[in-house]
Order: C-alpha cells, then structure tokens, then sequence
C-alpha cells in the first residue's frame, strides 16, 4: 500500500518541472511563490481546522516546525521556481535526483539511520540509471544557466533536509499534522516578500492554462504530494521515501510519450530498467542483507 501511494506522490510530482517551466514564463517567481503558497495555505488551513480542531505541536517541537516552514516555501518552492526559469526541465531532474543521496547522507548524519550496504549500492545504481535517462533529454551545465543550477543545488538540498528533519515530527505528530502547518507557516514566512509583487502583478494577461498551472502546483503538488511524502516518511525510512525520486524523469517521459507522441529510446529504457534495479535494492536492502547474513552462517 505504501509503496503504491508513493507511486501516485511520483506521478503527481513528474509533472511539476513541466508545469512550472510554462507558468513561470508569465508569472515572475516572486509572485508565483506566493500566489503558490497561499492556494495551498488556504486549502490546508480549511482541511485543518475541520480535522485536527488545534495545533499539537509541543513547545520543544515550535522552533523545529519554524525551520520546516522556512525551508519548504522560502528555501525550497522559491529557489526553485526562480531556478526552473533561468535553466532547463531537464537540469532540474537532474539536480532532483540527487535527493536520495543527499538523504541517505543527512539521515546518517541528523537520524543516526544506518543504511545498509545494499541500500547505499541501491542509491548510487538508481543514480547513474536515472542520469542515463536524463541525459538523453539534454543536460546543459553551460554558464548561463549557472545561477539556475546553484539554485536547484540549494533547493534540492533544502528539500532533502526537509525531509529528514520532519520524520521525527511526522512519527511524533502525524503526516497531515506536520505537511498542513509546515506549509501554512512557509506561506506566512514568505508573505511578506510575495503580497507586494502579487499585488502590482497584472493578472488580466493569464488565461486558462496559467490558473489550471497555479492549482496543479498549489493543489496537486504543495498539498497533495506533500502530504503523501511525509505520510510515506512516518512508515518506512528516509532513504526508501527519497529514492522514488528517481522515477520521476521517467514517469514524465512516459507522459510524453503518451500525451506529446514522444519516442521511446533504447537509452531510455535501459536507463529506467536500471533505475528500478536501484529503486528496488533499496526498498529490498533489509531482506537482502538478513539473506546474505543467513547464508554466510551456513557457510
């Protein structure tokens, strides 16, 4: 069950280098972070009062919710979405990619977790499967999109320590809990900087597709996805939940191929099949590895 509900986070989140490259295009990222966040605060802000009545959060825990916050919407959604304008969807996959590396390294280092031999074979297999996909669709590291690229390198990373950080709140407290307030308190961190701009914005040049963009990633991705991340987190370890990432290039490609007629290539599908391999020697690292152990005591 877990396993299929991160396959419907992934699913939901491949699209989000997509939408986000077009919206940007005509909304400043200044006034698409905010606008962003504030559909997905509202929303979540209902849902919370209607299921959880109140906060929970111990006072031990506020300054550890104040940085999720900060880290989720500031750090992370604005970094990006500046990021995704100055450089290329496929750059951005790329730097996402790395997620479960910089995961499974904060999770040792933040969490203690240990991850097993086969686990960190696992990330590093799935890494270079998941760069033989994205290559394929053109990776540019030339200078122009330099300061993009940093960008990606900060979101990604805050992205990463955003979910090492709230797994102990996510077990403590709850997955909806956690997902809902840590949004909502990145809405209001970032208020300050986006309601001006938001203010000035000119909305009667967006149609259609720019409001069906803003709720797909306010909606689809800040709320539902979130949600599903950290609904993942409080049942199996960081490592398990962040290689997923990997296979969100290809599900995009998948989509491509099925919406935009997009030939699948022998290079894909090498690279997907090898990405699984890693996907699945992750999700697979402890019942290996008690194999293995039985199997040397035979022995």
């Amino acid at each position: 069950m877990i396993y299929f509900i991160l396959l419907i986070q992934t699913f939901i989140a491949s699209g989000t280098h997509i939408v986000a490259k077009v919206v940007v295009e005509d909304i400043d990222s200044v006034t698409l972070t905010f606008l962003r966040s504030m559909v997905a605060a509202v929303g979540l802000l209902i849902i919370f009062l209607i299921r959880e009545k109140r906060i929970r959060i111990e006072r031990g825990d506020r300054l550890k919710m104040l940085l999720l916050g900060f880290l989720v919407i500031p750090l992370n959604q604005f970094a990006f979405l500046i990021a995704i304008g100055l450089t290329t969807p496929s750059n951005a996959a790329l730097f996402y990619a790395t997620t479960p590396v910089f995961v499974m390294i904060l999770s040792s280092l933040m969490l203690h977790e240990r991850a097993l031999l086969f686990a960190k074979v696992g990330v590093i297999v799935g890494f270079i499967g998941i760069a033989i996909v994205i290559f394929e669709r053109g990776v540019d590291f030339s200078s122009e999109y330099t300061y993009g690229n940093l960008l990606l390198l900060v979101a990604v990373t805050s992205w990463a320590v955003y979910t090492v950080q709230g797994r102990p709140l996510v077990l403590k407290y709850g997955s909806f809990h956690i997902s809902a307030l840590s949004m909502i308190i990145g809405a209001l961190l970032f208020a300050p900087v986006g309601i001006i701009p938001a203010m000035k914005f000119d909305y009667s040049t967006l149609g259609l597709a720019h409001i069906y963009g803003l709720l797909y990633l306010g909606i689809g991705t800040s709320i539902i996805a979130y949600f599903l991340w950290y609904y993942a987190l409080g049942r199996i370890e960081s490592t398990k939940v962040a290689v997923f990432t990997y296979l969100q290039p290809v599900v995009t490609t998948i989509l491509a191929v099925l919406i935009l007629g997009q030939i699948i290539t022998l290079q894909f599908i090498t690279g997907a099949c090898i990405a699984l391999i890693g996907v699945v020697l992750v999700q697979s690292s402890k019942s290996l590895y008690k194999r293995y152990k039985k199997q040397s005591e035979d022995i």
